[in-house]
């Protein structure tokens, strides 16, 4: 199986940022890892594994980004409107550094965006801004509220709101949105979201579900039994629906 490592300077992000590529063609998968997480975890969980034969066939190739949560939704020291600019600049560097360069390597007209727990929701987040540039979206125990605490996670924005985070909070943003152009490209979007019965996002899940079938925007739910929130249950699931 082809696997390449890359890095380069970001001037949006103003540091290194990290990569890795795994297989030689097919529909590209721009793959989010969870909290704070880098970007070799994909590979260590063993979910590259898990999609290896779809790799080698050519079907798939991987491109498993870094995460700057600890500088953004997670860095609690700075302000909330901090945090969300942070993120947005994340954003950019992914939309005009990462994304460009993955066309020049690889003309698959297939892009999916992908990712598990909190990178379920960068892939969604991003999938829905901007799904002019998508095919696909895969969700697996994603939560889709960063305002809203539930279990043991916290509102990541300490009860600040603005229209900032409410044009990255999917559940919110998707209800109202009326743009014609926007809502046929979402109808276009090949979205999937798998979550478990007992996973504390199931009701963002839910919720998400409602209301794009409010705005007819097909997609599809898959509910597992049990928490199914873990490496175990991932890999188990990546095979069928990335």
């Amino acid at each position: 199986m082809n696997r390449e490592y890359h890095k380069w300077y970001s001037p949006r992000l103003q540091r290194d940022m990290e990569l890795l590529i795994f297989g030689h063609a097919g529909a590209k998968v721009l793959i989010f890892p969870t909290r704070c997480a880098r970007f070799h975890e994909y590979e260590n969980m063993g979910l590259v594994r898990a999609l290896a034969p779809k790799i080698e066939h050519g079907q798939l190739q991987l491109y498993c980004l870094d995460s700057i949560d600890a500088e953004s939704f997670y860095c609690f020291w700075i302000r909330p409107p901090d945090r969300i600019h942070r993120h947005l600049q994340y954003e950019s560097y992914i939309l005009h550094e990462v994304m460009p360069w993955m066309a020049m390597k690889n003309a698959h007209p297939c892009t999916i965006s992908h990712g598990c727990s909190f990178g379920a929701f960068h892939a969604v987040n991003l999938a829905f801004r901007h799904p002019h540039l998508f095919k696909k979206v895969v969700s697996l125990s994603g939560r889709f509220d960063l305002t809203t605490g539930m279990e043991h996670f916290r509102d990541l924005f300490d009860g600040h709101y603005d229209e900032q985070i409410y044009y990255n909070t999917p559940s919110h943003f998707v209800s109202n949105l009326s743009d014609d152009r926007i809502l046929n490209h979402l109808r276009n979007l090949d979205i999937v979201l798998v979550v478990g019965d007992q996973d504390p996002f199931l009701d963002n899940n839910l919720r998400l579900s409602t209301d794009l079938w409010n705005k007819n925007i097909w997609h599809a739910l898959h509910i597992w039994n049990g928490r199914a929130h873990s490496p175990h249950d991932w890999r188990q699931m990546v095979g069928l629906y990335v």
